[in-house]
């Protein structure tokens, strides 16, 4: 695990608010229910209030069922947080220790509720009419750090508390601690008191995960007791009278600057709705001195919805050298509505200032750049130049994949620990954030679109061009910890454009890094569905695919003390590795002693001379091409087809059974290529020219040898027979798979909600700020028939799109009446398979585009409140969730996890029902 970082805004324990006068505070007395054993990621499928109904008075005498306790009962406690917020959850009568002895790490994660109270105070001079002068009552600004969930209740005495139907509102906390992660508004439940204090009672669910919070035994507690230490502050905000928007300091995007040149053209500026739609439809400089050397432009107009938060794009054209720290700029905004208003918002962009660098000296956190990730987004990345420029053809770089919860800009060991190269660039994206995405999805997209930027920006100026290599290069690939798993998975995935690897300390998969032994679902879920749902762990099971790296270089390295990742996890993929070739380039240095992190783990003599032969060799070339010397035998493994790339020029385009894996086998003889393939529906050869064969058989059917000259062939799999396609044409990539895939798109997404719904609104709201805190993936929320009018203008867009629905809006009936899936509607009622699914279910089930064929639509349907807040629990921001496609759960979710789920399954192959990966059966009260 590593070092999480700290929140870069603070917020108070309770104070004034503002000028508004109200105040608030937070009790340092917590009660305390648990421990409850579940696996890592299962609370995403319970209840976060598990074992209670919220729904029901809480009756703090009650004594409630689990297995860690002696006797198999446990009971409500009590605890304190310190002044700080901070609070130390633990329970030192569990007899930890004799669990973990047959348990091992899966024993001590586990699940607790814990519950403190909030005080809403308000000011002293409000007359007795206030409630007239007042907009809307203030809202609670809330940072749980290291909480998965919260919700705020109303008073014990308001008239929600006896109402049995009452939902509460789930919040994502910040469980990672990542830095630049804005509280969640959270309007207050029930009207406060104008009279006197209100007090509400704040629920947290507090979910033990050793991957992130590590083994207690090496966090200062030798007995082994697992202790969360959450953190909790809470501020108010009062609503103003007029539509009002802000700057968000921490949310600001730019690059430095070198010789007076920008390392990038990516510039962005965090800006948040108080209250009100606001557009921002234009930028300029503030200073028009400015203009003879630098011009700005918005890159596309940006929409907030109310209390949003999101990163404006302003794209950089320079025409003379710049030598300022700040950039001055004005974004010009325009609410929405019958009364639209006009506002300009100033702020400045901070800029550093390097000279070019040299043989002996440069910047020593690296230098800043940026780009637009996926068109759109402004990102940042890390580089750190090269010795000399290039003699001779160009280096690769060194693609370097930093630790979970490692901020590579406020933690600048990451690319220190990185050694410089004579003639290669090393490259250290974010990954989104510091935890992003495992380094899967947009996290990878992240890091081979810094690869690509770079190549851009040495392009640009005269002065950087002896350093530039090309587009689409391939690299060396390194990477600790998390990363070192995210080098494992990278290339894998994308093998070709990988020339060597350097994993360290990098776990083979989530189910290998603590085990799901102690699932609570585990015990109401039917087996054949449990499959099911882990069909969309598949493409992240790093082992199952490295038979792609059969024939590539990689130095594997782990400490022999590894107190995080347990060091036989690079052992178990070396062995895998030479199972597959056992003359495989493959090795392990295990440094003896030596824990998860230590100092030199890549700057010493060994792994500097492994780098300096991979870089200064013919393996080292900065080419897109694929390598001539390709091996006689070969076999590439794939998931999803769409999440990876070739082998030796070699891809697959489709799976005939989605959900299970394909395997393509390759072996060369002579003049004569014979193909094995298993589960494969489409495929094509690059550069098969090379190969100087004249023949070509696919599963015992040998094929027209004309097409072999050709630069790029496609095959498909038709009628039982194997064939080129028609026209040489490729075959569409399968975008499906899991629900994951929704998150990998070009931005931002789009957020769809039905207005008639009121709880919707929040939903999207409350997704927003998810991918913003979680990924820092850009979201547009739209409604129902601003959706409707691009549908039928035909102007979506390629993007991804989340449709938060009832069933009862236009949007979601134009699509789902064309019965593209086994969804439909028939009135406001949701059928699968021509069943209709009950108010408490909430469906999540990707469909097809209406008009990009490599993007998707996720549709969250639910009918009733509590089935919303159930669905939003599986929408897929982290890693580890087992989620396929299409996922169908009841109320009994609650209690039994996975054991509520009625349907979940994989698409076939053009968005059919897959029924050898599928499961649905109506769950009887």
């Amino acid at each position: 695990m590593d070092a999480a970082a700290q929140p870069q805004r603070a917020f108070g324990l309770g104070h004034t608010s503002h000028e508004s006068g109200w105040r608030v505070s937070i009790s340092d007395a917590w009660d305390v229910l648990g421990p409850f054993p579940i696996h890592a990621r299962e609370q995403h499928f319970l209840s976060p209030s598990f074992p209670l109904n919220l729904s029901q008075p809480l009756d703090l005498e009650a004594k409630w069922p689990s297995a860690y306790a002696d006797g198999g009962e446990i009971e409500w406690t009590t605890a304190r947080s310190k002044t700080d917020g901070t609070l130390d959850v633990s329970f030192p009568e569990i007899r930890w220790a004799a669990l973990r002895a047959t348990e091992g790490w899966a024993s001590l994660q586990h699940h607790s509720v814990l519950r403190t109270t909030i005080t809403v105070t308000p000011p002293s001079v409000l007359s007795d009419d206030a409630a007239d002068q007042l907009a809307e009552f203030p809202r609670l600004l809330v940072d749980v750090m290291r909480g998965s969930f919260f919700t705020v209740l109303p008073p014990k005495d308001s008239p929600l508390h006896s109402v049995t139907d009452f939902v509460p509102r789930w919040y994502m906390g910040n469980i990672y601690g990542m830095e630049r992660v804005l509280p969640q508004t959270v309007p207050l439940p029930s009207a406060p008191s104008l009279n006197g204090p209100t007090t509400y009672e704040l629920i947290v669910s507090g979910d033990y995960e050793i991957r992130l919070f590590g083994d207690p035994r090496f966090s200062g507690d030798k007995t082994g007791v697992p202790t969360l230490s959450i953190k909790l502050s809470v501020d108010l905000e009062p609503v103003p009278a007029e539509d009002t928007v802000e700057i968000v300091p921490g949310h600001g995007v730019a690059c430095d600057f070198v010789d007076g040149w920008a390392f990038g053209d990516a510039f962005g500026v965090g800006v948040r709705s108080v209250s009100g739609w606001w557009t921002v439809n234009s930028v300029s400089l503030a200073t028009p001195d400015l203009a003879d050397q630098l011009n700005i432009t918005l890159l596309q107009n940006t929409t907030l919805a109310p209390t949003q938060a999101r990163i404006v794009p302003i794209k950089l054209f320079q025409l003379l050298p710049f030598g300022g720290h700040e950039i001055p700029v004005e974004l010009h905004l325009e609410s929405k509505g019958t009364d639209a208003v006009t506002r300009t918002l100033y702020t400045s962009i901070t800029v550093r200032q390097h000279p070019h660098w040299s043989p002996s000296e440069i910047p020593e956190a690296g230098i800043q750049a940026t780009y637009f990730y996926s068109g759109s987004t402004p990102t940042a990345f890390l580089v750190k130049p090269p010795e000399e420029p290039n003699e001779g053809p160009p280096r690769i770089p060194v693609l370097a994949l930093h630790g979970a919860g490692v901020d590579i800009f406020s933690m600048p060991f990451w690319i220190q620990a990185i050694p410089r190269q004579k003639h290669s660039w090393i490259v250290t994206p974010s990954g989104r954030t510091a935890w992003g995405l495992d380094w899967h999805g947009p996290s990878a997209m992240d890091a081979w679109g810094s690869v690509d930027a770079l190549s851009e920006i040495l392009k640009s100026r005269d002065a950087w061009r002896d350093y530039e290599f090309p587009k689409d290069t391939r690299v060396l690939l390194i990477g600790h910890s998390n990363g070192g798993q995210g080098a494992w998975w990278n290339a894998g995935r994308y093998p070709d454009r990988v020339a060597a690897v350097i994993p360290a300390a990098g776990y083979l998969k989530s189910q290998a890094y603590v085990p799901l032994i102690q699932s609570h679902s585990a015990h109401y879920v039917d087996p054949s569905l449990r499959a099911i749902l882990e069909t969309a762990l598949t493409p992240d099971d790093n082992d199952l695919f490295l038979s792609n790296l059969a024939h590539t270089p990689i130095l594997a390295i782990h400490g022999g003390d590894d107190e995080n990742v347990p060091t036989w996890h690079s052992r178990a993929y070396i062995s895998t590795l030479k199972t597959w070739n056992p003359n495989a380039s493959v090795a392990l240095r295990e440094d003896p002693g030596e824990l998860h992190w230590y100092t030199g783990m890549f700057d010493n003599p060994d792994v500097r001379e492994y780098m300096r032969t991979i870089l200064e060799s013919d393996t080292g070339l900065a080419t897109t091409s694929v390598l001539t010397e390709t091996p006689d035998s070969f076999t590439l493994t794939v998931s999803i087809p769409a999440e990876s790339g070739s082998l030796h020029g070699w891809r697959v385009h489709q799976l005939l059974v989605p959900g299970r894996l394909g395997r393509l086998t390759v072996r060369v003889t002579g003049a004569s290529i014979d193909v094995r393939t298993g589960n494969i529906a489409a495929f094509s050869i690059r550069h098969v020219v090379r190969y100087a064969a004249s023949t070509l058989i696919v599963d015992g059917t040998v094929l027209p040898s004309g097409n072999l000259q050709d630069d790029l062939v496609y095959f498909s799999y038709q009628d039982g027979i194997w064939r080129p396609t028609d026209d040489n044409s490729p075959p569409a990539l399968q975008p499906y798979g899991r629900l994951a895939t929704i998150l990998t798109s070009t931005a931002p997404l789009t957020i769809v909600y039905e207005p008639n719904s009121p709880s919707l609104l929040s939903a999207a709201l409350r997704l927003a700020a998810a991918l913003d805190g979680y990924h820092k993936l850009d979201a547009e929320i739209i409604s129902d028939e601003e959706a409707t009018r691009r549908l039928h203008a035909n102007s979506l867009g390629d993007r991804n799109v989340v449709v938060l629905t009832t069933g009862t809006g236009e949007f979601t009936h134009s699509l789902l009446s064309k019965r593209r899936t086994a969804f439909s509607l028939e009135g406001d009622s949701l059928r699968l398979k021509g069943k209709p699914l009950s108010g408490q279910s909430a469906a999540l089930f990707l469909h097809p585009h209406p008009s990009a064929p490599d993007a998707s639509i996720l549709f969250i349907h639910a009918l009733e409140e509590s089935a919303l807040e159930r669905g939003l629990r599986l929408f897929p921001v982290r890693t580890g969730v087992p989620v396929p496609d299409l996922i169908v759960i009841t109320e009994r979710a609650d209690e039994m996890g996975a054991g509520g789920i009625e349907g979940a399954g994989v698409w076939g192959n053009a968005w059919s029902w897959n029924e050898g990966v599928s499961s649905f059966y109506i769950i009887k009260p």
